[in-house]
Protein backbone atom coordinates (compact mmCIF):
# COMPACT_ATOMS: atom_id res chain seq x y z
CA UNK A 1 0.00 0.00 0.00
CA UNK A 2 1.02 3.60 -0.54
CA UNK A 3 -0.49 7.19 -0.35
CA UNK A 4 -1.78 9.46 -3.10
CA UNK A 5 -3.77 11.71 -4.34
CA UNK A 6 -6.49 9.93 -6.19
CA UNK A 7 -9.08 11.98 -8.51
CA UNK A 8 -12.68 10.09 -9.29
CA UNK A 9 -15.38 10.82 -11.21
CA UNK A 10 -18.11 8.74 -11.07
CA UNK A 11 -22.05 8.99 -10.66
CA UNK A 12 -21.01 10.52 -6.70
CA UNK A 13 -19.09 13.46 -9.19
CA UNK A 14 -15.58 14.89 -9.31
CA UNK A 15 -13.10 15.05 -6.65
CA UNK A 16 -10.00 14.76 -5.20
CA UNK A 17 -9.30 13.06 -1.82
CA UNK A 18 -5.77 11.33 0.70
CA UNK A 19 -6.15 7.61 -0.20
CA UNK A 20 -4.28 4.42 0.88
CA UNK A 21 -3.53 2.49 -2.18
CA UNK A 22 -2.76 -0.76 -2.97
CA UNK A 23 0.32 -1.37 -5.09
CA UNK A 24 -1.46 -3.62 -7.50
CA UNK A 25 -3.15 -0.70 -8.77
CA UNK A 26 -0.63 0.49 -10.31
CA UNK A 27 -0.75 1.16 -13.99
CA UNK A 28 1.71 -0.86 -16.66
CA UNK A 29 5.20 0.42 -16.98
CA UNK A 30 9.24 -1.26 -16.64
CA UNK A 31 10.07 0.74 -14.03
CA UNK A 32 8.59 1.26 -10.55
CA UNK A 33 10.07 4.21 -8.15
CA UNK A 34 9.55 5.22 -4.74
CA UNK A 35 9.02 8.56 -4.56
CA UNK A 36 10.43 11.28 -2.56
CA UNK A 37 9.34 14.70 -4.14
CA UNK A 38 7.21 15.76 -6.51
CA UNK A 39 5.61 18.89 -7.53
CA UNK A 40 2.32 21.13 -7.64
CA UNK A 41 1.82 23.10 -11.25
CA UNK A 42 -0.83 24.93 -12.65
CA UNK A 43 -1.87 22.13 -14.96
CA UNK A 44 -2.08 19.58 -11.48
CA UNK A 45 -4.29 21.78 -9.91
CA UNK A 46 -6.77 22.31 -12.76
CA UNK A 47 -6.80 18.09 -12.42
CA UNK A 48 -7.52 17.93 -8.42
CA UNK A 49 -10.05 20.86 -8.70
CA UNK A 50 -11.92 20.10 -11.70
CA UNK A 51 -11.66 23.44 -13.12
CA UNK A 52 -10.22 21.94 -16.31
CA UNK A 53 -10.35 19.07 -18.19
CA UNK A 54 -6.67 17.42 -17.94
CA UNK A 55 -7.72 14.49 -16.24
CA UNK A 56 -8.42 11.73 -19.63
CA UNK A 57 -9.07 8.41 -17.41
CA UNK A 58 -10.13 8.07 -14.47
CA UNK A 59 -9.33 6.81 -11.50
CA UNK A 60 -6.24 9.18 -11.91
CA UNK A 61 -3.19 9.80 -9.68
CA UNK A 62 -2.24 14.13 -10.38
CA UNK A 63 1.17 15.17 -10.96
CA UNK A 64 3.01 15.77 -14.15
CA UNK A 65 6.70 15.61 -12.12
CA UNK A 66 8.07 13.17 -9.64
CA UNK A 67 11.82 12.58 -8.05
CA UNK A 68 13.09 9.73 -6.45
CA UNK A 69 14.66 6.08 -6.56
CA UNK A 70 14.19 3.43 -8.77
CA UNK A 71 12.64 0.30 -6.48
CA UNK A 72 12.44 -2.04 -9.49
CA UNK A 73 13.07 -2.00 -13.02
CA UNK A 74 13.06 -4.73 -16.01
CA UNK A 75 14.27 -1.37 -18.19
CA UNK A 76 18.07 -1.95 -19.24
CA UNK A 77 18.80 1.58 -19.10
CA UNK A 78 17.52 1.79 -15.16
CA UNK A 79 18.93 -0.24 -12.36
CA UNK A 80 17.40 -0.41 -8.62
CA UNK A 81 18.48 2.14 -6.39
CA UNK A 82 19.18 4.76 -9.30
CA UNK A 83 17.82 8.72 -8.64
CA UNK A 84 15.32 9.50 -11.41
CA UNK A 85 13.19 12.02 -12.74
CA UNK A 86 10.27 12.27 -14.97
CA UNK A 87 8.20 15.02 -15.82
CA UNK A 88 5.58 15.04 -18.61
CA UNK A 89 4.95 12.48 -20.93
CA UNK A 90 1.10 12.87 -19.90
CA UNK A 91 1.46 11.67 -16.41
CA UNK A 92 -1.25 13.18 -14.45
CA UNK A 93 -3.48 12.84 -17.04
CA UNK A 94 -3.36 9.48 -18.86
CA UNK A 95 -1.08 7.89 -16.94
CA UNK A 96 -0.76 8.01 -13.18
CA UNK A 97 1.54 10.87 -11.75
CA UNK A 98 4.00 11.91 -9.32
CA UNK A 99 1.70 13.31 -6.37
CA UNK A 100 1.79 9.78 -4.32
CA UNK A 101 4.47 7.82 -2.80
CA UNK A 102 5.21 5.29 -5.91
CA UNK A 103 5.06 5.24 -9.60
CA UNK A 104 5.02 2.47 -12.52
CA UNK A 105 6.49 4.07 -15.83
CA UNK A 106 7.43 3.85 -18.80
CA UNK A 107 11.37 3.77 -18.33
CA UNK A 108 12.30 5.74 -21.63
CA UNK A 109 10.51 8.21 -19.84
CA UNK A 110 13.41 8.80 -17.21
CA UNK A 111 15.74 11.07 -17.01
CA UNK A 112 19.00 10.53 -14.77
CA UNK A 113 18.77 12.98 -11.62
CA UNK A 114 21.42 15.31 -12.28
CA UNK A 115 24.43 15.46 -9.76
CA UNK A 116 24.06 18.58 -8.77
CA UNK A 117 20.57 18.57 -7.40
CA UNK A 118 18.91 16.68 -4.43
CA UNK A 119 15.86 15.10 -5.50
CA UNK A 120 13.81 17.97 -3.36
CA UNK A 121 15.96 20.86 -5.83
CA UNK A 122 14.78 18.83 -8.95
CA UNK A 123 11.46 19.54 -8.15
CA UNK A 124 11.67 22.58 -7.30
CA UNK A 125 12.71 22.77 -11.01
CA UNK A 126 9.73 20.57 -11.80
CA UNK A 127 7.93 20.69 -15.38
CA UNK A 128 7.89 24.71 -14.74
CA UNK A 129 11.99 25.27 -14.54
CA UNK A 130 12.32 22.42 -17.49
CA UNK A 131 10.14 24.64 -20.00
CA UNK A 132 11.54 27.92 -18.84
CA UNK A 133 15.00 26.41 -19.83
CA UNK A 134 13.49 24.61 -22.97
CA UNK A 135 12.51 28.50 -23.82
CA UNK A 136 15.77 29.78 -23.05
CA UNK A 137 17.72 27.04 -25.58
CA UNK A 138 14.54 28.03 -28.04
CA UNK A 139 15.80 31.81 -27.87
CA UNK A 140 19.73 31.04 -28.06
CA UNK A 141 19.05 28.99 -31.01
CA UNK A 142 16.96 31.33 -32.82
CA UNK A 143 20.50 33.46 -32.39
CA UNK A 144 19.41 36.03 -29.96
CA UNK A 145 22.64 37.19 -27.53
CA UNK A 146 22.58 39.23 -24.43
CA UNK A 147 23.97 41.98 -26.79
CA UNK A 148 20.62 41.96 -28.86
CA UNK A 149 18.51 43.95 -26.44
CA UNK A 150 16.10 43.00 -23.83
CA UNK A 151 13.87 39.56 -22.68
CA UNK A 152 10.55 40.35 -21.95
CA UNK A 153 9.30 37.65 -19.33
CA UNK A 154 5.20 37.35 -18.63
CA UNK A 155 4.05 35.85 -15.15
CA UNK A 156 7.95 36.14 -13.59
CA UNK A 157 6.08 35.95 -10.33
CA UNK A 158 4.96 32.53 -11.09
CA UNK A 159 7.09 29.44 -10.75
CA UNK A 160 8.06 29.23 -14.83
CA UNK A 161 8.35 32.89 -15.32
CA UNK A 162 10.67 32.67 -12.00
CA UNK A 163 12.67 30.30 -13.07
CA UNK A 164 13.14 31.92 -16.91
CA UNK A 165 13.90 35.31 -14.83
CA UNK A 166 16.77 34.07 -12.82
CA UNK A 167 18.08 31.81 -15.64
CA UNK A 168 18.47 34.46 -18.45
CA UNK A 169 19.44 37.15 -15.93
CA UNK A 170 22.44 34.75 -15.15
CA UNK A 171 23.64 34.12 -18.97
CA UNK A 172 23.74 38.03 -19.08
CA UNK A 173 20.59 39.10 -20.27
CA UNK A 174 18.92 42.22 -19.67
CA UNK A 175 15.11 40.81 -18.21
CA UNK A 176 11.88 42.81 -18.46
CA UNK A 177 9.60 41.28 -16.11
CA UNK A 178 6.28 41.78 -16.51
CA UNK A 179 3.55 40.56 -13.80
CA UNK A 180 0.38 41.80 -12.30
CA UNK A 181 1.61 41.22 -8.72
CA UNK A 182 3.35 44.47 -7.46
CA UNK A 183 3.66 43.42 -4.08
CA UNK A 184 5.97 40.69 -5.58
CA UNK A 185 8.36 43.72 -7.44
CA UNK A 186 11.24 42.79 -4.49
CA UNK A 187 11.31 39.07 -4.77
CA UNK A 188 11.33 39.31 -9.10
CA UNK A 189 14.25 42.30 -8.61
CA UNK A 190 16.13 39.74 -6.66
CA UNK A 191 15.91 36.77 -9.18
CA UNK A 192 17.30 39.02 -11.87
CA UNK A 193 14.44 41.38 -13.42
CA UNK A 194 15.95 45.12 -14.12
CA UNK A 195 12.96 46.77 -15.71
CA UNK A 196 9.09 45.21 -14.45
CA UNK A 197 5.73 46.10 -16.23
CA UNK A 198 2.57 45.83 -15.45
CA UNK A 199 0.91 43.04 -16.61
CA UNK A 200 -2.45 45.07 -16.90
CA UNK A 201 -0.73 47.12 -20.04
CA UNK A 202 -0.40 43.84 -22.30
CA UNK A 203 -4.32 42.22 -21.19
CA UNK A 204 -6.13 44.10 -23.68
CA UNK A 205 -6.44 44.57 -27.56
CA UNK A 206 -3.64 46.61 -28.74
CA UNK A 207 -1.96 47.01 -32.19
CA UNK A 208 -1.16 45.08 -34.97
CA UNK A 209 2.26 46.30 -35.13
CA UNK A 210 3.86 48.27 -31.71
CA UNK A 211 6.78 49.67 -31.07
CA UNK A 212 10.20 47.69 -30.88
CA UNK A 213 10.72 46.94 -27.52
CA UNK A 214 12.80 43.33 -26.63
CA UNK A 215 14.90 40.91 -29.00
CA UNK A 216 12.53 37.88 -27.58
CA UNK A 217 9.83 37.22 -25.35
CA UNK A 218 8.77 34.43 -22.94
CA UNK A 219 4.84 33.84 -22.50
CA UNK A 220 3.32 31.79 -19.85
CA UNK A 221 -0.29 33.84 -20.56
CA UNK A 222 -1.18 33.37 -23.85
CA UNK A 223 -4.29 35.69 -25.53
CA UNK A 224 -3.90 39.30 -26.02
CA UNK A 225 -0.51 39.12 -23.31
CA UNK A 226 0.97 36.85 -26.02
CA UNK A 227 -0.42 39.03 -29.11
CA UNK A 228 1.15 42.35 -27.73
CA UNK A 229 4.16 40.55 -26.98
CA UNK A 230 4.58 39.76 -30.74
CA UNK A 231 3.49 43.02 -31.43
CA UNK A 232 6.31 44.55 -29.77
CA UNK A 233 9.11 42.51 -30.78
CA UNK A 234 12.13 43.50 -32.65
CA UNK A 235 12.57 42.60 -36.45
CA UNK A 236 13.70 39.07 -36.42
CA UNK A 237 13.23 38.74 -32.80
CA UNK A 238 11.58 35.16 -31.34
CA UNK A 239 8.54 34.68 -29.16
CA UNK A 240 8.53 31.56 -26.60
CA UNK A 241 5.01 30.61 -25.81
CA UNK A 242 4.66 27.98 -23.02
CA UNK A 243 1.38 28.71 -21.31
CA UNK A 244 -1.92 29.24 -21.52
CA UNK A 245 -2.99 31.21 -17.58
CA UNK A 246 -4.50 33.89 -19.98
CA UNK A 247 -6.31 31.62 -22.28
CA UNK A 248 -5.55 29.50 -25.78
CA UNK A 249 -7.10 32.33 -27.67
CA UNK A 250 -4.74 34.17 -29.82
CA UNK A 251 -6.44 37.32 -31.12
CA UNK A 252 -3.63 38.67 -33.29
CA UNK A 253 -2.26 39.61 -36.53
CA UNK A 254 -0.05 38.19 -38.96
CA UNK A 255 2.01 41.73 -39.00
CA UNK A 256 4.78 40.98 -36.63
CA UNK A 257 5.31 37.76 -38.29
CA UNK A 258 5.45 38.87 -41.84
CA UNK A 259 6.55 42.53 -41.74
CA UNK A 260 9.33 42.22 -39.01
CA UNK A 261 10.01 38.44 -39.06
CA UNK A 262 8.99 37.42 -35.64
CA UNK A 263 9.12 34.01 -35.31
CA UNK A 264 6.45 32.51 -32.95
CA UNK A 265 8.08 29.64 -31.22
CA UNK A 266 5.63 26.92 -29.51
CA UNK A 267 7.51 25.54 -26.20
CA UNK A 268 6.23 21.80 -25.63
CA UNK A 269 7.37 20.31 -22.42
CA UNK A 270 5.48 17.26 -22.75
CA UNK A 271 6.61 15.03 -25.21
CA UNK A 272 9.64 16.89 -25.74
CA UNK A 273 12.15 14.10 -27.25
CA UNK A 274 14.39 12.78 -24.65
CA UNK A 275 17.49 14.03 -26.27
CA UNK A 276 16.34 17.67 -26.11
CA UNK A 277 15.26 16.81 -22.17
CA UNK A 278 18.71 15.55 -21.21
CA UNK A 279 20.36 18.73 -22.75
CA UNK A 280 17.62 20.64 -20.67
CA UNK A 281 18.18 19.11 -17.74
CA UNK A 282 22.13 19.36 -18.29
CA UNK A 283 22.11 23.11 -19.02
CA UNK A 284 19.99 23.54 -16.02
CA UNK A 285 23.01 21.84 -13.95
CA UNK A 286 25.10 24.42 -14.89
CA UNK A 287 23.29 27.89 -15.49
CA UNK A 288 20.49 27.82 -12.50
CA UNK A 289 21.73 29.80 -9.31
CA UNK A 290 20.76 27.31 -6.53
CA UNK A 291 20.83 30.19 -4.56
CA UNK A 292 17.86 32.03 -6.38
CA UNK A 293 16.00 28.23 -6.66
CA UNK A 294 15.73 28.95 -2.89
CA UNK A 295 14.01 31.94 -3.15
CA UNK A 296 11.28 30.38 -6.03
CA UNK A 297 9.86 27.23 -4.03
CA UNK A 298 8.34 26.36 -1.10
CA UNK A 299 7.41 22.76 0.13
CA UNK A 300 4.28 21.61 1.33
CA UNK A 301 3.24 18.03 2.42
CA UNK A 302 0.73 16.09 0.36
CA UNK A 303 -2.11 16.51 2.48
CA UNK A 304 -1.64 19.97 1.71
CA UNK A 305 -1.85 19.62 -2.01
CA UNK A 306 -5.41 19.73 -2.45
CA UNK A 307 -6.19 23.30 -0.34
CA UNK A 308 -2.88 24.99 -2.19
CA UNK A 309 -4.58 23.88 -5.90
CA UNK A 310 -6.80 26.64 -5.13
CA UNK A 311 -5.28 29.35 -3.90
CA UNK A 312 -2.52 28.62 -7.01
CA UNK A 313 -5.55 29.07 -9.47
CA UNK A 314 -6.14 32.07 -7.66
CA UNK A 315 -2.98 33.85 -8.68
CA UNK A 316 -1.97 33.45 -4.96
CA UNK A 317 1.19 31.62 -4.61
CA UNK A 318 4.72 32.52 -5.21
CA UNK A 319 6.74 30.86 -7.44
CA UNK A 320 7.09 26.84 -7.44
CA UNK A 321 5.17 24.36 -4.78
CA UNK A 322 7.33 21.43 -3.83
CA UNK A 323 5.46 18.43 -2.67
CA UNK A 324 7.29 16.32 0.20
CA UNK A 325 4.89 13.24 -0.41
CA UNK A 326 6.44 11.38 2.65
CA UNK A 327 4.99 14.13 4.78
CA UNK A 328 1.03 14.44 5.69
Amino acid sequence: MFKGLLIENDEAGYRTSLQDIDDQRLPAGDVTVRIGFSGLNYKDALAITGRGKIARVFPMIPGADLAGVVEDSTHPDHRTGDRVLVNGWGMGERHWGGLAQRARVDGDWLVPLPARFTPEQAMAIGTAGFTAMLSVLAIERHGVTPGDGDIAVTGAAGALGGVATALLSSLGYRVVAITGRPQERDYVTALGASEILDRADFAGPGKPLAKERWAAAVDVVGSHTLANLCAGTRRRGIVAACGLAGGMDLPATVAPFILRGVTLAGIDSVMCPRQERMEAWRRLGTDLDLAKLGEIAHQIGLDEAIEVSGRLLAGAVRGRVVVDVNRF
